[in-house]
């Protein structure tokens, strides 16, 4: 049956105009206004305003991680997703020391496969580059895989600056992009050696042993190296000012670089590691939360246009398994869970506190994401032919963040209390109804997304 929804306020990075859209076998059919379908079941949006699906580029479900596995599988993590109005989520397969890419690939399909809620992509995590994993880079592209995450930090995932030019270089023959984690590795092992001999050991000092500027340093570094071979990079979340200013100088300087922040780096700042305990281990994540001066810094930046998309990484553990490092922060499993407050966060922060446009949001999170990672047109816009991944959402609804109603299993929130403007009401997945009144409603229809390389100008 098509579906036609009548009388909202259609959302893009350009407009936003009262318009009906008519859906029909998973896709948008008509754009219009006034439009008409004897057929169709016919959906009243007065006053709502509707958004292409939004997209998470960033999340890591069913990772292990010190020495345990993330909360979230991609079940609990992609219900938490599409119930926060998320349709299509680009996770990690994560290639283990000694493994091929095909492995790590054929991993996370299995995880994936017949658990998820919400359409799924694949970056490549390398953590081990040789020759043989060289030549398995052309294959990642038949199979859709066409962005690569390398991490400058952490001994089983980082990669030597060798490492990472002969990736890059070898990503150009394909038109790849690499995402890239940006810490210097050497300076938070040293300062992490000092700060343990005066047994400074709680969740306090983790932020001290991963101050802005190695954040900034290892940002120089990596777009430098890029540089050097000529290709674009994407600097995961990024979450100091300083680091704005070196992404700042390479552009200036004719540099291709396109950031990702978070919203834990908008919202939240250092004060709650001042915390004690449980208190402070919950906000443990790396880079580390920063200062409201770097939290005022990103928000320029996004009114600006100077940072591309907003993801989550989203890497959720319990206060059980954060309770591991409480007496050596140094073994506590770092992440947040945020995957389904993003929108919801963005509208109550960034637009009704008029630090970005309705407009802004919708390419924050949608087009730019698709642009980015080779899914655009095919998702992130509401345009004829696209895929019919809707979010109708209610800006007059107003609410609090809570761990006891949102969906990961993680049994904390970073954002317990904090009040909400705007609700997602209703979210169609290629045309099927799967959350309906804030409420997953059809479990388990998500699908793996193949995709192109990146598109976005």
């Amino acid at each position: 049956m098509n579906i036609l929804l009548r009388g909202g306020l259609v959302v893009s990075s350009v407009n936003t105009k009262r318009l009906d859209v008519l859906i029909s076998n998973g896709k948008i059919l008509k754009i219009g206004r006034h439009l008409n379908d004897k057929e169709a079941q016919v959906v009243d949006c007065s006053g709502k305003l509707i958004f292409p699906g939004f997209i998470d580029a960033h999340t890591h479900f069913d990772l292990e991680v010190c020495d345990t596995v993330t909360a979230d599988d991609f079940s609990t993590g992609t219900k938490a997703a599409v119930c926060g109005g998320t349709t299509t989520i680009v996770d990690f397969a994560t290639q283990n020391k000694g493994e091929t890419l095909s492995h790590a690939l054929n991993n996370w399909h299995l995880k994936a496969f017949s658990k998820s809620s919400c359409d799924y992509a694949f970056h490549m995590a390398i953590s081990d580059w040789n020759e043989r994993v060289k030549e398995e880079i052309a294959a990642m592209f038949e199979q859709g895989v066409t962005s690569f995450k390398v991490y400058m930090t952490y001994d089983a995932m980082m990669l030597s600056d060798e490492e990472i030019f002969d990736v890059l270089s070898t990503l150009k023959k394909y038109g790849g992009i690499a995402g890239v984690h940006c810490e210097n590795d050497g300076v938070i092992k040293a300062l992490t050696k000092d700060y343990k001999n005066n047994e400074n050991l709680s969740a306090t000092t983790h932020p001290r042993v991963r101050p802005a500027l190695c954040e900034a340093e290892a940002v120089d570094r990596l777009i430098s190296i890029a540089r050097i071979v000529d290709v674009p990079v994407v600097i995961v979340h990024l979450s100091s000012k300083e680091s704005l200013q070196v992404v700042k100088k390479h552009r200036e300087n004719g540099a291709v670089v396109y950031v990702e922040t978070c919203p834990q780096y908008l919202l939240l700042d250092e004060s709650r590691y001042e915390q004690k305990g449980l208190q402070s281990a919950r906000f443990v994540c790396s880079p580390p939360l920063r200062t409201k001066s770097d939290n005022a810094a990103l928000w320029h930046a996004l009114k600006n246009g100077e940072i591309q998309t907003v993801a989550t990484d989203h890497c959720s553990f319990t206060l059980e398994q954060k309770s591991v490092g409480l007496e050596d922060f140094s073994k506590m499993p770092n992440g947040l869970p945020s995957v389904e407050t993003r929108p919801v966060l963005m509208y109550s922060y960034g637009v009704c506190k008029r630090k970005i446009t309705l407009e802004q949001m919708c390419k924050l999170l949608s087009e730019n994401p698709a642009k980015l990672y080779g899914m655009y047109p095919k998702k992130g816009v509401i345009r004829v032919g696209s895929d019919a991944d809707i979010v109708i959402f209610d800006p007059k609804a107003s609410g609090f963040i809570s761990k006891n109603t949102h969906h990961s299993k993680s049994d904390y929130t970073p954002y317990e209390g904090v009040h909400t403007k705007g609700r997602v009401d209703t979210v169609y997945l290629r045309g099927k109804l799967v959350v309906k009144n804030g409420e997953v409603v059809l479990e388990n229809k998500g699908k793996y997304v193949k995709r192109a390389v990146s598109d976005l100008k």
